[in-house]
């Protein structure tokens, strides 16, 4: 979903592309949000650099591209993540996943919702980054945004992975920095490495510095014991050192 976003606006990005494929199966075939979510939110964020630049108003507008992207998906399937599309996860059999995949016909049916979903999320994050006077927190904004900042991102990183904030466009599902940690790690391993979907790096990430710090829990809404109503509710949550300790264990400090 990421490259097909990012050809439509003629700018492919090749290396991030590359570094969201971990993300499909709902990160790291967890069953979290649809890849396709992921994929959107991050070609949002490029977006909103291209037009906006760094600082708060293109992360603003990241994160309210993502909460329209997490709905308009919502509205495709009836559903957010990939266990309950595809009755699937990393728990999953092989021998289940070629019967879904292949007697069933889920690939089809996967290809056919990314088919439906593009065009949709094109138009969704378009007529976000067109609204006028909006409102813009102070920073900082995004908690998956203040992860890419530690762990050294660059600008246009850091606004693409504003809108995973959250759960996802504060949605409270699987969590955001998880998803930016694991992204940026894939990138920096750069293009011409073979691409692993249980990366082992990315696998010691989750068991050594994300469960410990998240009670053992992947959703947002469950680490976090609340669902945020907004954008400042959820800058003022980062502001008041929310999630510190997390952002701090991903980053490896």
């Amino acid at each position: 979903m990421l490259r097909v976003l990012n050809e439509a606006y003629d700018e492919r990005k090749q290396l991030e592309e590359k570094g969201s494929a971990p993300l499909a199966g709902g990160i790291m075939q967890y069953g979290y949000q649809c890849g396709m979510i992921w994929g959107a939110v991050l070609a949002a964020g490029a977006r909103a650099y291209d037009l906006f630049g760094p600082g708060p108003e293109a992360e603003t507008r990241a994160v309210m591209a993502a909460q329209k992207l997490v709905d308009e998906f919502q509205s495709c399937t009836g559903e957010i993540n990939c266990l309950e599309i595809t009755d699937l996860d990393s728990s999953s059999s092989a021998l289940k996943m070629l019967y879904v995949f292949l007697i069933k016909g889920k690939t089809f049916s996967c290809f056919g919702l990314s088919g439906e979903y593009a065009p949709k999320a094109f138009n969704v994050i378009n007529n976000v980054f067109s609204e006028k006077d909006i409102q813009i927190p102070s920073a900082p904004i995004s908690c998956t945004a203040e992860l890419a900042r530690k762990m050294g991102a660059s600008e246009k990183h850091v606004v693409m992975a504003a809108g995973l904030a959250g759960g996802i466009g504060l949605c409270g599902g699987g969590c955001g920095t998880l998803g930016t940690a694991i992204w940026l790690m894939t990138m920096n391993k750069g293009l011409d490495t073979k691409m692993e979907f249980k990366d082992p790096k990315a696998m010691e990430l989750i068991e050594n510095a994300f469960l410990p710090n998240t009670d053992y829990e992947f959703e947002c809404s469950d680490i976090v014991d609340r669902k945020f109503e907004n954008i400042d509710d959820h800058a003022k949550f980062i502001q008041d050192g929310g999630c510190s300790k997390l952002i701090d264990a991903l980053a490896g400090e």
